[in-house]
């Protein structure tokens, strides 16, 4: 199929391709492997282990780096922040293994991952859940923080804050424009079982495979396609290898930014406070992730073709996986029914609120 025209936010999206930086190499000249047992004391010091899978140069990265900074000078030095967070201790799952044992404590995971531990998690990725940023913005900070915190808590983690990764869209080899196109491809899918629900439903070929391992997949031939926001795949190698990029955008993205609550609750009420404080706000996340997913697909250097996609193929996309939603709430269990009528609420209130405006 020949794909729509492509434009975004007014400039036209056909980029030329050109070979990226192997991202990789530049991560493993940054690694520096420590062993970890614990949070350490180092006097009057208390070490706190960052974990996380960022990338140099991107919005991520400058929020870590910036959190460090601030909360060790809130502190006075109490605080001493080691932030491992270009992926030395492994994958996310990893990292989520390592936070519970209290290896690490504090860390960037994302929902989809944390899903295998509170499961209602995965419904945050149901297909064309919310129709916007500023819909999906407005039920966050009203509804669901403070109930996914308790639910975190049951299982020793802390929600500090969410984290923005920006809406999903598909990945390619080759232009994947309706659900049609993606009838058999090998489709890359994670842990979470909204990604399967949602590859099965547009009739892909299922392929499970943890993040670290897309790049090396796509070279073999072992996956043609997948999703993920713009922030994941334009700046980790993915762009290289599959650099057709279809602007579904059928499912908002976020991360945790989670704390080990039996490690946290041990802590002094004012380090509490700094390290809350200290890590920037989810207005200036969202305002640099945003800015940053805009930027990237701008980025003629990264050799991305997007399409954009009229309303008649995305109207597509929201018909192959309209049953996707009702089987994660029946198999997810829990209070994933509760949490999805919550949502709808939410969203018909951000509608008259929005209808109310002057």
């Amino acid at each position: 199929m020949v794909p729509h025209a492509v434009h975004y936010t007014g400039q036209t999206m056909n980029i030329t391709s050109k070979t990226n930086p192997v991202i990789w190499l530049r991560i493993l000249g940054l690694i520096v492997m420590i062993a970890l047992s614990g949070c350490e004391s180092e006097g009057n010091v208390t070490v706190v282990n960052l974990g996380g899978t960022t990338v140099p140069d991107t919005p991520g990265e400058v929020i870590w780096l910036n959190f460090k900074q601030t909360a060790e000078t809130a502190s006075g030095g109490r605080l001493e922040l080691r932030p491992l967070i270009y992926g030395q201790l492994g994958s996310e799952e990893q990292l989520l293994s390592g936070l519970r044992r209290g290896r690490i404590q504090f860390a960037n995971l994302s929902a989809q991952v944390t899903s295998t531990v509170v499961p209602e998690l995965a419904l945050l990725y149901a297909p064309f859940l919310f129709d916007d940023a500023a819909q999906a913005d407005y039920v966050y900070d009203t509804y669901l923080t403070d109930l996914y915190r308790d639910l975190l808590a049951k299982h020793n983690l802390h929600l500090v804050t969410w984290y923005e990764i920006g809406f999903h869209s598909i990945y390619a080899t080759a232009p994947i424009i309706v659900p049609a196109d993606a009838r058999g491809k090998r489709f890359r899918v994670s842990s979470s079982l909204n990604a399967r629900l949602f590859a099965e439903a547009i009739g892909a070929d299922v392929i499970p495979l943890g993040f670290g391992e897309i790049v090396s997949s796509l070279q073999t031939g072992l996956i043609e396609a997948g999703d993920n926001s713009v922030s994941l795949y334009a700046g980790t190698g993915i762009a290289d290898e599959a650099p057709h990029y279809s602007l579904t955008r059928h499912a908002f993205g976020v991360s945790v930014i989670v704390a080990d609550k039996k490690w946290w609750d041990a802590l002094p009420s004012g380090d509490r406070t700094v390290l809350t404080d200290s890590f920037p706000s989810i207005a200036e996340s969202r305002r640099l992730s945003r800015a940053q997913d805009i930027a990237d697909l701008n980025d003629q250097s990264l050799g991305i073709i997007a399409h954009a996609l009229s309303d008649e193929q995305r109207e597509a996309w929201r018909t192959a996986t309209a049953g996707v939603t009702g089987h994660l709430i029946e198999q997810l269990g829990g209070r994933a029914r509760e949490i999805h009528t919550l949502i709808l609420n939410g969203k018909a209130e951000y509608m008259q609120r929005k209808e109310e405006q002057p």
